[in-house]
Formats: structure tokens, sequence, C-alpha cells
């Protein structure tokens, strides 16, 4: 189905315009590239319109300036005013950095947040409509009290809607329900299992997608709705560890994990494919591919959503190494290492053609039912890759 079948009977909902934060302009000029196509071929489609839709790309420059002190300032270098402004962030991002006191810095979340509430407060209400793109959440994982704790991600969220943002959009949020913290707020959290599945194929074109061949695994039980959905859509098994921890003690913010226990079906001579949202430093990761190969499967394939390598790779080229994974799928929503571009055991989904159809569709107030549902698009690629298997017996 066509990206323009419902978008024909609607109207922009106001010019679009993309204001790239530190760290996003590369992601922004591509997906403006793609917006400029999906405008031309839509206006080709529809040349009636033509009066509706502005000429020119949908960039605008902003800028955010730090003084000496540490201090900073956001700018928008052009008029908004009546625009349907969507704002990309990217918090993960510490190739960004500035100066403090004769000091180097390198960006964390916290001033990528801040950096991203400036250039809100520059907007100075003037906007249409004001839109967050937020691929990886800020204080996802701190988003639930068990003790005496603060709810930086709630907070988050209220603070960006009474400041006002309309839409927030986000990628596989570590827990959706967080949105109740905003409930008559825009709230939209879309996920990655079709560009998933295509890089899956993209290496492995071979792959036997059966029961008997294939398991789709979840790493603890917080991934299982992840999990489930690809293995209900490829019709394989689905297994799950279960993480035991050391409730006495902390180590680095978190109980330390005793061992990795598994539910599931036998793993022997199978390819097992571990979904999960993100990859930290990636200690769970790796203990849980070499339980996976411990237990006889050919080879094991992790999908998630996002890398953050905090600890770096070198863990990762030993595992590798050692035959314990044999290959890491992240998508590119997030900032990448080039060393990682680089890495064997690595490949990239790509996600930019798809956030521009997500900007494109919002832009026009429809449906995001096409977009948000992938279940006919993966039916639709495995049926072209079974009829390719076919073809080669």
């Amino acid at each position: 189905m066509s990206l323009f079948t419902h978008i024909h009977e609607a109207m922009p909902t106001a010019p679009l315009k993309i204001c790239a934060l530190p760290g996003c302009e590369d992601k922004a000029y591509i997906i403006n590239e793609y917006l400029k196509e999906y405008q031309k071929e839509f206006l080709e489609q529809f040349p009636d319109r033509r009066s509706l839709y502005h000429s020119g790309d949908f960039l605008v420059t902003c800028t955010c300036d730090r003084f000496g002190t540490g201090e900073g300032k956001g700018t928008i270098k052009e008029s908004i005013r009546g625009k349907d402004l969507y704002l990309i962030s990217d918090i993960t991002n510490t190739s960004v950095t500035y100066r403090l006191r004769n000091f180097t810095n390198h960006m964390s979340p916290d001033d990528h947040y801040q950096n991203l509430k400036r250039i809100i407060s520059a907007a100075n209400g003037k906007a249409h409509r004001i839109n967050v793109i937020m691929p990886f959440m800020y204080e996802s994982r701190q988003h639930k009290r068990s003790y005496r704790e603060s709810l930086d991600n709630a907070l988050m969220l209220q603070e960006l809607h009474n400041m006002g943002v309309t839409n927030i959009i986000t990628f596989d949020a570590h827990d959706p329900r967080t949105q109740n913290a905003i409930p008559l707020a825009g709230f939209d959290n879309f996920y990655a299992s079709y560009q998933f599945l295509q890089a899956i194929l993209l290496n492995y074109p071979n792959l036997e997608l059966s029961s008997d061949k294939l398991i789709i695994l979840s790493p603890d039980e917080g991934a299982m709705f992840r999990a489930k959905y690809m293995a209900n859509i490829l019709g394989v098994d689905l297994g799950m560890f279960y993480k035991r921890r050391d409730f006495s003690q902390v180590v680095g913010g978190k109980n330390p994990i005793v061992a990795h226990e598994y539910l599931g079906t036998s793993l022997e001579g199978k390819t097992a494919i571990i979904i999960d949202d993100m990859i930290a430093s990636g200690d769970s990761l790796i203990k849980t591919s070499k339980e996976v190969m411990e237990r006889g499967a050919k080879r094991a394939i992790a999908c998630t959503t996002f890398g953050l390598f905090t600890n770096g790779f070198d863990e990762f080229d030993k595992a590798y190494a050692e035959g314990s994974i044999d290959k890491v799928i992240t998508t590119n929503l997030i900032y990448q290492n080039p060393a990682l571009l680089k890495k064997p055991w690595y490949a990239s989904a790509n996600m930019n053609k798809y956030l521009s159809a997500i900007i494109y569709t919002l832009n026009h107030d429809v449906s995001l039912e096409n977009i948000v549902v992938n279940t006919r698009k993966i039916n639709q690629m495995l049926s072209e890759l079974g009829r390719k298997q076919q073809d080669l017996l």
C-alpha cells in the first residue's frame, strides 16, 4: 500500500520544518532528502495540490552556543511562525563536545536534553505545532519507582508537554507505559521489526525460517513482548532467559546477575535471534549468547534497537573471535561510532526512510496505521524470500 493512499485525502497540518539539534545534522539532511522525494512524488500524482506545499527543503538551522562558563543559549536562524516543527534530538551522542573553562566536555544526555528545551524556548510559542523526535527516550530506564527514587522519565514527558510540545515520537521505549505520565498528549512509540528482519535476510540470504532451524529468544522477561511478535510473524518457537540477580548488593547502579536460566525448547543446531531494546555495556547480551552457543545453537544473532556500547567493543571482538556471537544488528537511530561500522560482527538496520515516512504522515495528520503495523510488509518480504529460495531448488 502506497504511503500516499490516505495522505491524498488530507492537507498538511502546516508547512513542515525540521530542526536538528547538535549531533543530528547528518540524519536531518538524509530525512530532508527523503521528504523532498515524497513531496515530488506526491505532487506528480496530485498536481492540483501544488499550491498547498512550499518548495525547497524542509531544514531549519538552529544553534546551541556555549559561553566560557558552560552556560548556553539556543537560537533558531529563521522564522518558524505557523510551521509544523519537528525537533530531532539524540541524547546518546557523546561525540558532540563543548568547552568549559578550557576543558573539553563530551555532551551527556542531560546536556542534550537542556539543548532541546532551549530550542523549544527559542520557538517562543510561534510554531503552529512542536513535535519532538527523541529515538532513545531521555531517562527511559528511570521510568518506575521501586524505592525512594526519582521519576526522571515521567518528569521529562510532563515538562515537554507543559512547554507546548504536541507530539513526542520515540522508538522501542524501555517501558511504553511511561506515556501514562501525559495521558492527554501525543505519544508515538515505533518498533524496528521490519528493518531488523530486512538486515538479517540481507546478511543471511539463505537463512531457513522454520521452527526446526530458527528460534527467537528474549534475554529477559522484560523483552518478551518484542521477541513474541517476531516469533509469531515468522511462525517459529520462542524462548526466554531469566536473569537471576543478587539483590543483596548494587554494582554500577544495578543488582549483579548471578546466572542466566533458560526457558524454552532445544537450541541444538538452530539459529538463535536474540531480541532486545538496547545494548548498554553488552555484558548481559554476551553472557546470553554464550549460554545459547553452549546449548548447541548453530549461531547467535543479536537484534537490539539501540547500540550504546558504553564499555567499548573489546568484549564483542573477543566474543566474535570465540564464536560466541555471530552478528550484532542495531538501528542507526542514534549515533554510531565510525569504528563500530567497520566491525565484522556488526550490521546496521537503516531507519532513515521509515522515520521520514512517519514525519510526512504526521504532517498530514492522518492515521499512522500503515506505518505502525509492519505485519503486511513482513509477510510480503517473507513471500518474496520463499519464492527466491524455491527457484534455487
